[in-house]
């Protein structure tokens, strides 16, 4: 009885040895050759795609969300054609590279920081300048009422 356990623990090892070393003969696949994609596919189309926007618009959310979301789905999209697991090691470092190369001296949000438009920033500066005006004329009529009435 011993013996058939330990021949059917031997198998279920052996088995799972045999999963394990075509996952990595496959992930090995994907190395070279989905870097190899990326690179010629993905990178080279967001390459250009960032070329067409002057660098100061590179930190401008607006206009890279775009282009950056394309180079996702690529990477994304080629991982699937190779039967490759999506997101990987590769594709992180891949992307440091692009955030160190195109996004290095951007902020955190990602955002440039600007004035909101005038249509939103004029109420907040027209409104409490009124309210005070207001107060104020309410103030002096009143204290120029009461005297009359004393």
């Amino acid at each position: 009885m011993e013996s058939h356990a330990g021949s059917a623990l031997q198998k279920h090892t052996l088995l799972w040895f045999i999963i394990a070393m075509a996952q990595c003969v496959s992930g090995q696949r994907c190395g070279a050759h989905y870097e190899y994609a990326i690179e010629e596919f993905c990178l080279a189309k967001f390459r250009l795609d960032m070329q067409e926007l002057d660098q100061s618009q590179w930190c401008s959310w607006e206009d890279t969300a775009e282009f950056y979301e394309e180079l996702t789905n690529c990477t994304y999209l080629l991982a699937l054609n190779m039967s490759c697991f999506w997101p990987n090691q590769m594709v992180d470092e891949f992307f440091i590279q692009v955030h160190r190369h195109y996004f290095h001296d951007c902020s955190m949000s990602g955002r440039r920081l600007r004035d909101p438009p005038n249509r939103i920033l004029g109420p907040f500066i027209v409104v409490p300048i009124l309210v005070t005006l207001l107060m104020t004329a309410l103030v002096v009529w009143r204290s120029k009422r009461s005297e009359g009435i004393v």
